[in-house]
């Protein structure tokens, strides 16, 4: 199978200014995604899609390709993931490169295990999934049979139970995506205009340290992560 990895690095953040190029214990955030996506042996190529010239050197510098500039339409607050996909998708066409699947490497999601992204690979091969992602299972106190929404007024169970379940041994695993990666089929994404489709696969990331980077608080905690690492 063909895969194109793809790291979408725009330069407009506002939550952390330059948060794609900033330092993060000794190397810009963006190295800890790029370093992860050039250790895997499954990946046919992995490119980086940023409208930010900084970005796009920095991330040559760092070994990674950087093949075209990426719109400035597309590098909106509110801009799709998915239309990030298929402006790469469209790039590789015209040039005669076809990709058989994406994988999507979030720069703000920064803490992979080493090997994870091949471990996804094969999951999503020989699982024949339309998509696959990394997940971390949610504490039970967050479980979605023990979550309530509001409903005129009054509580309701949000999975529609009637009845809650009392223990928190019989509630069944729930997962969370953590946007470490993200697999899915070329076909999924031009013929259905999705990044899931219908069977999705997974695999958990749980045993790994995380955070993802919006704020100067999620910084932080990165560093102090990466600190205790030290």
């Amino acid at each position: 199978m063909k895969i194109l990895g793809i790291i979408p690095a725009r330069g407009g953040s506002k939550g952390i200014p330059g948060k794609n190029i900033k330092v993060l214990a000794g190397k810009p955030l963006l190295g800890y995604t790029i370093e992860a996506a050039l250790d895997s042996k499954l990946l046919t190529r992995c490119i980086l899609s940023s409208d930010s010239e900084k970005i796009i050197n920095t991330g040559k510098q760092l070994g990674i390709e950087a093949p075209f500039t990426r719109p400035s339409q597309l590098a909106e607050d509110n801009t799709p993931s998915l239309d990030v996909v298929k402006h790469a998708l469209s790039y590789f066409e015209k040039i005669n490169q076809d990709y058989d699947a994406v994988c999507l490497l979030q720069p703000t999601t920064p803490f992979r295990k080493k090997g994870l992204i091949d471990e996804a690979i094969k999951e999503f091969e020989f699982g024949n999934h339309d998509s696959l992602i990394s997940v971390r299972e949610v504490p039970h106190e967050f479980n979605p049979h023990w979550v309530f929404e509001e409903q005129n007024g009054a509580l309701q169970i949000a999975t529609g139970e009637k009845n809650i379940i009392p223990r928190r041994q019989e509630l069944p695993k729930a997962f969370h995506r953590d946007g470490a990666i993200y697999l899915v089929k070329t076909d999924i994404i031009l013929k259905e205009n999705s990044l899931y489709g219908e069977n999705i696969g997974f695999i958990e990331n749980s045993d790994t340290d995380y955070v993802n980077l919006d704020t100067e608080a999620d910084w932080m905690k990165a560093e102090s992560i990466l600190k205790s690492r030290s």
